[in-house]
C-alpha cells in the first residue's frame, strides 16, 4: 500500500507543518539537530498594530515555496545535505501573560543553546529578542548584535514588555556590546547623543553597496559572537506591508538578501525574524520576505560554521 510519506512532497502549498517542511521535534534538546527553529507567537508588546502572534505560522506556511529548491540560488550546495534542522513548534506560555512568556522563552531558550545547538526564531512582536538574548549570553557571553530596522528600539520610556525598549535594556544587563553593534535600516527618531550602536539608517544604506554595507559591519563586528535580529519592518513596505509599524523608505528586498549573504565569516551564534503580521499582509509577500531570509541566514550558518563539506 501506497502512503504519504513514500513520496517526497514538492507542492508549494501542502504539508507546511515545520519551517521549510524540515522535521517537528517537540524535544529539541534531545535532537541530534544543528539548527533549531522556534515560534514565539507573542504581540502583547506592540506599541501600534497586533498581528505579529500568528506570524511564526504564516511563515511556515509560505516556507513551502522555497522547500522545493534542492540548491537554493545562487549558492552552490544543497543545504540539508550538511546541516539538520528541526522546527520545535511555537512556545507555549500562559496567554495573556507577558511575564509567563518572558521566563518560558528565556528558559526554552536556554536549554536549546546549552545543548550546542543554534537557534533561528520566528516572531512574534520584536520584544521576543531580549529573552532570546539573555538565553544566548549565558553561553556566549556578551555579544555583538547585528539589526535590521526601522525603529532603534533602544527607546527608554515604555514598560518592561515593549517592542520599543529592548535594545536600551539589554547593553544595560551586559548581553550585548553596543561598541561592537550595528542598526541598519532605521529611519525613525532615537536620541542619537550616548547611543553607542553605529547606524547605518534607510537613506545611507540605499546609497550605499551591499558591499559597502557588509564592510561596515563586519569592521565593527570583528571576531565576537553575533546575534542577527531581522524586524521585517526594515524592509519598505513595498516589499513588506504585513508589519505593525510600516515606515516608508526602507531597504528592498534585494539589498537586504545580499547584506545578509554578506555575513559569511563572522561568528553567527544566533538568528531571529520577527514582526510578520500577516492580517495587513498581501499575498504572503511580507511572509515570504520572512521565510527567505531565514533560509538565507541558514546558508549563511552553515558556510560561516565550516558545515560545507565537498
Amino acid at each position: 500500500m501506497t502512503t504519504i510519506a513514500d513520496k517526497a512532497d514538492y507542492s508549494l502549498f501542502s504539508n507546511a507543518f515545520g519551517y521549510l517542511r524540515q522535521p517537528l521535534d517537540f524535544k529539541p534538546v534531545e535532537s541530534d539537530a544543528d539548527v533549531v527553529v522556534l515560534g514565539l507567537p507573542f504581540d502583547m508588546a506592540v506599541t501600534g498594530r497586533s498581528g505579529g502572534r500568528m506570524g511564526p505560522g504564516a511563515i511556515r506556511k509560505v516556507s513551502t515555496n522555497l522547500a522545493w529548491e534542492e540548491k537554493r540560488w545562487p549558492w552552490d550546495f544543497r543545504l540539508f545535505d550538511h546541516i539538520k534542522v528541526v522546527d520545535a513548534g511555537d512556545l507555549v506560555f500562559n496567554l495573556g501573560d507577558a511575564a509567563d512568556f518572558t521566563q518560558r522563552a528565556e528558559d526554552f531558550a536556554t536549554a536549546i543553546v546549552k545543548s550546542g545547538k543554534t537557534m533561528l526564531s520566528l516572531g512574534g512582536d520584536h520584544f521576543v529578542t531580549l529573552p532570546l538574548l539573555r538565553a544566548h549570553h549565558k553561553v556566549h557571553g556578551k555579544m555583538a548584535l547585528l539589526h535590521f530596522d526601522a525603529h532603534t528600539d533602544t527607546y527608554s520610556q515604555g514598560s518592561p514588555y515593549d517592542h520599543g525598549t529592548m535594545f536600551y535594556t539589554a547593553p544595560k544587563e551586559g548581553l550585548i556590546d553596543v561598541d561592537h553593534s550595528v542598526q541598519v535600516g532605521i529611519r525613525t527618531e532615537y536620541t542619537k547623543d550616548g547611543h553607542g550602536f553605529q547606524v547605518i539608517d534607510a537613506g545611507m544604506a540605499n546609497e550605499m553597496t551591499a558591499d559597502e554595507i557588509v564592510a561596515q559591519i563586519k569592521a565593527r563586528v570583528g571576531d565576537m559572537p553575533l546575534y542577527v535580529t531581522f524586524d521585517i519592518d526594515c524592509l519598505d513596505p513595498a516589499f513588506a506591508p504585513g508589519t505593525g509599524t510600516p515606515v516608508i523608505g526602507g531597504l528592498t528586498s534585494d539589498k537586504a538578501l545580499k547584506v545578509i549573504r554578506g555575513l559569511q565569516g563572522l561568528n553567527i551564534v544566533g538568528m531571529d525574524v520577527v514582526e510578520v503580521a500577516p492580517s495587513y499582509d498581501n499575498a504572503e509577500i511580507t511572509s515570504l520576505a520572512a521565510a527567505t531570509l531565514g533560509l538565507e541566514m541558514l546558508h549563511v550558518w552553515a558556510a560561516s560554521q565550516g558545515k560545507i563539506k565537498e
